[in-house]
């Protein structure tokens, strides 16, 4: 609907017909076309940096019904993320946060800032290190900001689940994590909630993953 067409739609039946009606109708067009339009074009620039971003909607669920589809949705998680992740793998394959793109996110929110924070949950850390997985020697630079911790309670050991959480609201969750099946989204604190509060409990009671202090991790 155009300014003239809006305008008369609204200010007809307010200002009747009639001479004044019409000047009235023809102010307000005016005013439509001098003042109204001008901001609503600006909300919609992108090149104006200063207007916050719409956030993610809730919605924005990311498909998990294949590896590829999991690997994808476990990048998106991690490009999404600011500042802070948190990762629980049962075993690190080298599949999994191995890719040069996968690497360099991490690099990326691993010297983000002082707020940095990446926390990785390995029950195998072991394995990891004999693996001579990428991600140990990623670590081992950026041991301020990563942390690797490995579960000793034998009920958090005895979990087949993954997830990777972000400080965003997004997840990718996988309740068993050698099964190319879970779910994911860009933007779902509630989902999102009870596997962070999850994590802290479990972490918790883990230990500094002590195998790879000959790296000095």
């Amino acid at each position: 609907m155009t300014s003239a067409r809006f305008s008369d739609s609204v200010a007809r039946p307010i200002m009747g017909e009639g001479p004044n009606g019409a000047f009235v109708r023809g102010c307000w067009v005016l005013v439509l076309c001098l003042v109204v339009a001008p901001l609503r074009a600006r909300a919609e620039d992108p090149r104006h940096p200063d207007r916050p971003r719409a956030p993610l909607r809730d919605i924005d669920a990311l498909p998990t019904g294949s590896r590829d589809d999991i690997a994808a949705a476990r990048l998106q998680v991690l490009a999404d993320a600011r500042y802070q992740l948190s990762i629980r793998l049962p075993l690190l394959d080298n599949q999994t946060l191995a890719s040069k793109e996968e690497l360099a996110e991490l690099r990326r929110i691993a010297i983000s800032g002082r707020h940095a924070r990446i926390r990785i949950l390995l029950h195998d850390p072991a394995a990891a290190l004999r693996s001579d997985h990428r991600l140990v020697a990623l670590a081992q630079r950026l041991s301020s900001a990563i942390e690797i911790r490995m579960p000793v309670d034998e009920v958090d050991l005895a979990s087949t689940s993954s997830f990777v959480l972000n400080d965003v609201g997004g997840y990718l969750f996988l309740p068993e994590a050698d099964r190319a099946q879970g779910r994911a989204a860009r933007d779902n604190r509630p989902a999102q909630a009870p596997l962070q509060q999850q994590f802290d409990e479990v972490w918790d009671r883990s230990e500094r993953a002590s195998v790879l202090q000959p790296l000095d991790l």
